[in-house]
């Protein structure tokens, strides 16, 4: 495995696979890299002869109260994970190596991005955005691999890359879960364990919205009120949203339509905040 930290040498060493006729999948991450990594990295690998992965923490995503300087780095434990998953390429740029002084450009979708976390995380998506797209113009990869946890932001790439007509695939992998339920998450390394216990009311809550629509239910109003009960017997946990969505466009649904679909929420434990959905 390559361990890179410059752009010019990610160029180069991503150019020479695709030149050696190897078609490239590429796992985008903010590091501190666990289990659903790991599966997002083993199905890359089925879609492609090599893999890069990049561990960065792009301060453009993080609001300015948000929890940048705090966000977990592990980039002993990303490397050697990443070797043992037999990755090609591994891209650690700096924040200055990424967004050198004078760096003004930004890339803003206005529709998919704009509900949800964009509402309480308003420069989020076009900080995800502006990284990713310089990422995906490093690494030219054949296909881009993304987690379905993040289900808004892949949403939003998913948008951005039609209309922009990037030359890439998008291949997403499923929510992998602790034994427990959580939805695994870097942030969830911020949890006691009386918040994680708590936490848990929400992987409930959602299983529950789930077997309501598989009995028969179609009111997205019955679910929230449903999962809202069910949550807020818990004194840590505080909603910011809880919606039943268009899985692609992230619109409001009057009516579930199983399959195309799904339930998303995001909440306060404490001062920690999760996301997590259902598909439903």
């Amino acid at each position: 495995m390559q361990k890179i930290e410059k752009i010019d040498a990610m160029r180069e060493a991503a150019g020479a696979l695709r030149q050696s006729g190897k078609r490239l999948a590429f796992v985008p991450t903010l590091g501190a890299l666990h289990a659903g990594h790991v599966s997002l990295i083993r199905l890359a690998r089925t879609k492609a002869d090599a893999v890069a992965v990049s561990a960065f923490v792009n301060p453009l995503q993080f609001g300015p109260s948000e929890d940048f300087v705090r966000y977990p780095r592990t980039p002993a434990a990303d490397a050697a994970l990443c070797g043992q998953e037999n990755v090609d390429l591994l891209f650690t740029p700096t924040a200055e190596e990424m967004f050198p002084r004078g760096f003004s450009t930004t890339l803003v979708e206005d529709a998919v991005s704009r509900s949800l976390c964009g509402v309480s995380r308003p420069t989020m998506f076009r900080g995800v955005l502006t990284c990713w797209l310089k990422l995906f113009n490093i690494v030219r990869p054949d296909v881009v691999v993304m987690g379905e946890r993040d289900a808004q932001q892949l949403a939003v790439v998913r948008k951005v890359a039609a209309d922009l007509l990037l030359p890439l695939e998008i291949v997403t992998g499923p929510t992998v879960r602790d034994a427990d339920g959580l939805a695994l998450s870097a942030r969830n390394n911020y949890l006691t364990p009386n918040q994680r216990e708590e936490a848990l009311a929400v992987y409930s809550a959602l299983r529950k919205a789930k077997e309501m629509v598989e009995s028969g239910v179609r009111s997205p109003d019955r679910l929230v009120a449903e999962v809202t009960h069910l949550i807020s017997a818990k004194r840590r946990l505080r909603m910011i949203y809880i919606a039943v969505v268009d899985r692609n466009t992230m619109e409001p649904l009057r009516e579930v339509v199983p399959g195309h679909c799904l339930l998303a929420i995001s909440f306060w434990v404490d001062e920690i905040r999760l996301t997590d959905n259902m598909p439903l």
